[in-house]
């Protein structure tokens, strides 16, 4: 005799189906997937509830089992009990009904999918289980019945997986697709949002509960204590982290995508000009030589301060005059080293061809942190050792280096050729990967200026 429990774990295909589309809406709730929390040792299962005909109200039904529970890690149990979750809410959606006799729903959902692998395996014959349909009843025979200890159980967990063990579901998959930065990143603002939630929104216990609106409370107040940039950011990570859990049906919809960015101005970093630049390098001469030397490598080869950090010895091919990099848009890059930069390289032959070319103390040596943090450190020594020396402003920053030698690469290739050759050249130069991308940042930075215009301002 089929059960729906039987029926939901069988091994065959369900072609895939949104959730979002819901026809028999007002008479099921959304499956859920009831996790205990992460302990294993306890049984997990999808959990529903029908409406009942006679009293007009959702009642809980039997939980659905399957062979989740012989997992024994969270992934594989989460990523079983998600397809018994999509596969019984595609049942719900084509008809299913707890409290008639299925007989034949059950038989022409088993002739759809014949049909489907006939169509797939034309010289193959198909193999289709023998079940024994139950007789009409008022209700199909529970397949499982449910203690009252997990009934009890399972109540404050009763509108899905819990926020923290969702959220680190979520960050375990994404650590596989981006970079340690930006999964720390994520990580910071996943904790930051459970922090508020139980400051501020302590009765929401599951991912299925923060909706739009607490969602956006918690962006508004990252807006009122920093900036609507950096509100952002955030809600980028949380869209990326909630759509994971979308995709892996751990929520029903991402509330996230239903905000809005807000309009905000960008950090500009300043340029500095011909004059300060100079007056900067002839200074560090004497000052702080591996300073100068990294400013350099920002400057002529037009590297971003932390891409600098990430260079070690071995990268640096003094023969070939190329270096390889790690860009911030893709995980290796090769760059000519111009002759001036190499008239500047100390003997790179003797020097450990793992060791970092800068470090703190000498060219090439051991430096144990992370990128950001190593990054960080030449910005502070920038600021004290030429910053506050020179009274500069507070957007005048290593990045304003690069900014700095583009325009004058491009004012000076343009001299000599049209602006379209001039980009073109200069698009090989800065690595941008479009030439709509390279003039935007042309106009960012205002290194496109128009000539004197003088002539057309005087009317006599």
């Amino acid at each position: 005799m089929i059960t729906l429990n039987d029926f939901i774990t069988f091994e065959h295909d369900l072609e895939h189906d949104s959730e979002h589309d819901l026809a028999h809406k007002k008479d099921f709730s959304v499956p859920k997937i009831y996790s205990a929390n992460g302990d294993l040792s306890k049984r997990w299962y999808v959990r529903f509830s029908f409406r009942n005909p006679d009293t007009g109200k959702l009642e809980r039904q039997n939980n659905i089992y399957g062979n989740a529970n012989n997992y024994t890690n969270k992934e594989d149990r989460l990523a079983l009990l998600s397809r018994y979750r999509r596969r019984l809410l595609k049942l719900l959606k084509a008809g299913y009904n707890p409290n008639i006799d299925n007989t034949e729903f059950h038989k022409s959902q088993l002739l759809k999918t014949d049909l489907k692998n006939s169509l797939a395996e034309k010289n193959e014959k198909s193999f289709v289980p023998q079940i024994e349909y139950p007789k009409a009843t008022s209700k199909l025979k529970p397949s499982e019945t449910i203690s009252k200890t997990e009934l009890k159980e399972d109540t404050p967990d009763d509108l899905g997986m819990p926020i923290r063990e969702a959220l680190d579901f979520s960050l375990k998959i994404k650590e596989k697709q981006i970079g340690a930065r930006s999964h720390k990143d994520y990580e910071y603002t996943s904790n930051a949002l459970v922090k508020w939630l139980e400051e501020n929104r302590p009765k929401i216990k599951s991912i299925e509960q923060i909706n739009k609106k607490a969602a956006l409370d918690f962006l508004n107040s990252v807006l009122l204590r920093s900036s609507s940039r950096n509100r952002n950011n955030i809600r980028l990570h949380l869209s990326s982290l909630f759509q994971t859990l979308e995709d892996n049906e751990i929520i029903s919809s991402n509330p996230i995508k239903k905000i809005p960015a807000l309009r905000s101005i960008p950090k500009r970093n300043k340029s500095y000009t011909t004059e300060e630049h100079k007056k900067i390098f002839d200074y560090l001469k004497g000052e702080d030589p591996i300073l100068l030397l990294y400013i350099k490598f920002i400057s002529y080869n037009l590297l971003r301060p932390v891409e600098v950090c990430r260079l070690r010895v071995r990268d640096v091919n003094v023969k070939d005059k190329t270096l390889q990099f790690k860009a911030k848009n893709s995980p290796l890059k090769t760059k000519l080293i111009p002759q001036i930069i190499l008239e500047e390289l100390p003997d790179l032959s003797k020097l450990n061809p793992d060791a970092f070319l800068f470090t703190p103390i000498k060219i090439g040596g051991e430096w144990d942190t992370a990128d950001v943090n190593k990054s960080n450190y030449f910005s502070k020594r920038f600021k004290n050792v030429v910053k506050d020396h020179f009274n500069l402003d507070k957007d005048q920053t290593l990045y304003s280096f690069r900014h700095t030698f583009i325009t004058i690469l491009y004012q000076s290739l343009v001299k000599n050729s049209s602006p379209h050759a001039a980009k073109s050249e200069l698009m090989g130069i800065t690595g941008h990967s479009t030439m709509d991308a390279l003039e935007k940042y042309l106009r960012d930075i205002d290194a496109v200026l128009p000539k004197d215009y003088s002539k057309h301002l005087n009317n006599d």
